[in-house]
């Protein structure tokens, strides 16, 4: 896959900025629908199912039955779907089709996804394969394998994040537990035969020692299963006390490396991040991970998510620069406040405020470097807000049908 630069009419522009405010508010207030429409849904066989492998991502808990991972747009675009009852958008049924809709207003025809076929395969010791790693779209997999953080035991767990609570709540319920290399390695090599070359391995906090060993045997596992030296591999790590650690990812064969700092005012950091804080060498130490990364890794294979909306938006804006500054893809996330998260019940801020976050974010990548190609091969699903933004000025890769998974 690779990244084209194209001449884009003013009309298509303003067509793609549009559908960028509509996917930001679909995210930051969720969707509503009558459940029972999903029913006509063949999650078995057809249709992309919810696993809550990692964090849960709906507005509000519920657990009656399945829900959809995502659909697409007329245009291709991924979004993904968030359960919120009390949401200004809908989705409704009509004659076996689907649309969404803006209150009264019907905005477009909805494809939910469809499910690759390595969902209904099983590894060879019996774990079902969509357990182990997720399909996030556009030839991407996500494997969490860990469904737990072990911050949580010192009440150090970050107060954004639901993981342990989706554990407790989801685990049982679809057979989410521990992952194995060799079971990462059965699976990658199942959905990189339909389509798949990028896969993010990320998870709860473990002991840094255990994490890195961890690493390098999913890595060995993995290259030994498949046959690819390069697997297209991000390895998303806590900061390391010892940075040296961070050559032993790349020697292992992650092509890229995440370690996301989610908060940047270093004050509200330890307020909300006191794990990350306290365990992890404290805020320096973050920042200090980030640029030895760079080195290690080059400039545009190295991410870092915020989950933007806690802090205000200047100090978020200067964070973001001075990582893209070093070369950093530097991504701030809508921050939807979780179901059983600390925050829970807290209001995230408006779709424009985040609208206005995303387009002065985004010209701060491009003004240091940070292509489409690097923004997708560091990002570990489809559907970015910044995805819009590239192609609104010609910065696109192949077409989105032309480089999702097989299916």
């Amino acid at each position: 896959m690779t990244a084209q630069a194209n001449h884009v009419s003013k009309t298509d522009r303003e067509k793609l900025l549009k559908e960028m405010e509509i996917r930001v508010g679909v995210f930051n207030e969720g969707i509503h629908a009558d459940v029972s429409l999903f029913q006509q849904l063949d999650f078995e066989n057809e249709y992309l199912e919810q696993v809550q492998a990692c964090f849960y991502n709906n507005h509000q808990a519920y657990k009656d039955t399945n829900l959809p991972q995502a659909f697409r747009s007329p245009s291709g675009y991924r979004y993904a779907f968030s359960y919120d009852p009390q949401s200004r958008y809908s989705i409704t049924g009509e004659n076996g089709r689907f649309y969404l809709h803006d209150r009264q207003t019907r905005l477009f025809e909805v494809k939910f996804e469809k499910r690759p076929k390595y969902y209904n395969q099983h590894t060879s010791n019996g774990k079902k394969m969509s357990t182990i790693a997720q399909y996030v779209g556009s030839s991407k997999i996500t494997v969490a394998y860990s469904n737990e953080c072990s911050l949580q035991e010192k009440n150090l767990d970050c107060r954004f994040c639901n993981i342990n609570a989706t554990k407790a709540n989801y685990a049982d319920r679809q057979g989410i537990s521990w992952k194995t290399p060799a079971e990462i390695a059965e699976v990658t090599k199942a959905a990189y035969a339909e389509g798949c070359n990028h896969l993010t391995i990320t998870g709860g906090f473990i002991p840094e020692r255990r994490e890195v060993e961890y690493y390098i045997d999913v890595a060995e596992a993995i290259r030994e299963t498949t046959g690819l030296d390069d697997f297209g591999g991000t390895a998303c790590i806590g900061a390391p006390l010892d940075l040296e650690v961070i050559d032993k990812y790349k020697e292992a064969g992650y092509s890229r490396i995440a370690t996301n700092m989610e908060i940047w005012d270093e004050n509200i950091f330890k307020a909300i991040c006191p794990g990350k804080h306290k365990i992890c060498g404290g805020y320096q130490n973050w920042v200090d991970t980030l640029k030895y990364e760079v080195e290690v890794f080059g400039k545009g294979n190295v991410r870092s998510y915020f989950v933007a909306g806690i802090e205000t938006k200047e100090t978020l804006l200067e964070g973001i620069e001075y990582l893209a500054s070093l070369g950093v893809v530097a991504v701030p996330q809508i921050w939807m406040p979780k179901p059983g998260a600390a925050l829970e019940g807290h209001r995230a801020p408006t779709t424009e405020w985040f609208i206005d976050l995303f387009l002065k974010a985004y010209k701060i990548l491009v003004r240091y470097g940070i292509t489409h190609e690097q923004f997708y091969h560091t990002t570990n699903d489809e559907g970015r807000f910044f995805d819009y933004l590239y192609d609104a000025d010609g910065d696109y890769l192949n077409r989105i049908a032309d480089y999702r998974i097989a299916i």
